[in-house]
């Protein structure tokens, strides 16, 4: 056998398709958060703690002439990084909304409708057991959001037993989910607001409009101008993941003359960077949960349950109820084969809030007295939800058909 025989299976397994299908695959991305997340409570409980501690607070500085910025590593990370993020949010918003999902109102009304569910009623929940804590108050859209990247990994993990419409049920929720999380973060987690700095960011978006008039694809002007909103963010109040939904808005869709929409090129060379160095890189600095400060007072504490409980019960109680009612007053309709069982799963899974919780928990409650119970009941409120998910997809219609056979006494029961 020569050597090029030897050669050619593995040139097979590593080509260029074999990576590109690993870099666009929401379970690869997933399991690469969980690696992060793991790595961050290892490094926290171990002898790393410390120079990893050291290592994000050490303070970088960037910027032009007089406007320089000296932040510590954690702070560029949740204030720099974190916008890219929200930009490519904000570009797979759009071409929902032009083309895909979101474009047509029929298909638009079920998952808006449960989203608000699963944000309303986690929200309530959370409320209900910090109503006579007011410090704790602010932190009620913690566990509002789902980690689409999480749950979308642990359907692929529990692999055919879901159908394929769940999974798109799922990915629309989520959409309407990082809408909400958007403007839950405009409205409700900003500071003081300068008049004057605002009025330079209108002209910063204005700039913005024209270049999508002009059919502008280079994105360096976007990218430009994105930085002057973000300054402008910065200082006048508004929290700086917004500049990058208003830069994704404004990026053009389709151009006369292009074959391929300068939108999804944009996103397919921004998600590698978000999934697998982005959003890493949050989880790490944001997961570093310290099990030593962990006792029996902090899993109690109002403020872990209020997550844990909004997360596992509030997302799939608001969810699930709210679908459940459209299909019943024949509102909406599925296809067979998804069933109430599936859609409760969905409802399970969506109560994964990794990231945009623990975002969340740093906008609303800042400084770290409260940061060990966040980070827990997100922690502890997302495992319990992806556990109980896999069990529900993976056993549930066995388990339904058994309660069907042996107590309700019914013969050819489906699985």
């Amino acid at each position: 056998m020569t050597q090029e025989h030897v050669k050619t299976p593995y040139v097979r397994f590593f080509s260029k398709a074999w990576f590109e299908k690993i870099l666009n695959n929401e379970a690869t991305s997933g399991l690469v958060m969980i690696f992060a997340m793991i790595a961050a409570i290892v490094c926290a409980n171990t002898s790393a703690r410390e120079p990893v501690h050291h290592f994000l607070e050490t303070t970088i500085t960037l910027g032009i002439g007089d406007v320089m910025f000296p932040k510590s590593i954690e702070w560029w990370v949740n204030d720099a990084l974190m916008v890219f993020f929200f930009l490519s949010v904000g570009l797979e918003l759009k071409r929902e909304m032009k083309e895909g999902f979101l474009s047509d109102i029929r298909q638009v009304l079920v998952p808006c409708v449960a989203a608000v569910g699963g944000i309303c009623c986690p929200a309530i929940i959370y409320a209900l057991l910090n109503h006579n804590s007011p410090e704790y108050m602010n932190g009620w859209a913690i566990p509002t959001a789902t980690d689409i990247a999480f749950a979308l990994c642990v359907l692929m993990l529990v692999g055919r037993s879901v159908p394929q419409a769940a999974k798109i049920f799922l990915l629309a929720i989520a959409i309407f989910d990082d809408l909400g999380a958007i403007l839950i973060i405009a409205l409700f987690y900003n500071q003081g607001v300068y008049l004057s700095l605002l009025g330079y960011a209108c002209i910063a978006t204005l700039a913005l409009y024209v270049l999508n008039k002009l059919r502008v694809t280079n994105f360096l002007p976007y990218l430009a101008l994105g930085v002057v909103l973000w300054y402008c963010f910065l200082n006048g109040g508004i929290h700086t993941t917004i500049a990058g939904v208003v830069v994704a808005m404004a990026y053009p869709m389709r151009v006369d003359g292009e074959r391929e929409s300068p939108l999804n090129q944009l996103m397919k060379k921004l998600k590698p960077w978000v999934d697998f160095f982005i959003l890493p890189v949050f989880a790490f600095a944001s997961a570093g949960l310290y099990l030593g400060g962990v006792t029996l007072e902090t899993f109690t504490h109002t403020l872990t349950l209020g997550i844990i409980f909004g997360l596992f019960f509030g997302k799939q109680i608001g969810i699930f109820i709210t679908t459940w009612s459209l299909v019943k007053l024949k509102i909406a309709s599925f296809p067979k084969s998804v069933t109430m069982l599936d859609l409760y799963g969905v409802a399970v899974v969506a109560g994964i809030g990794f990231t945009m919780a623990l975002f969340v928990g740093k906008l609303a409650l800042p400084g770290e007295a409260t940061q060990q119970e966040i980070r827990l009941g997100v922690i502890c409120g997302s495992v319990i939800s992806a556990l109980w998910g896999a069990v529900v997809f993976r056993y549930g219609r066995a388990w339904k058909r058994w309660f069907m056979v042996h107590v309700l006494k019914k013969e050819n029961v489906p699985l």
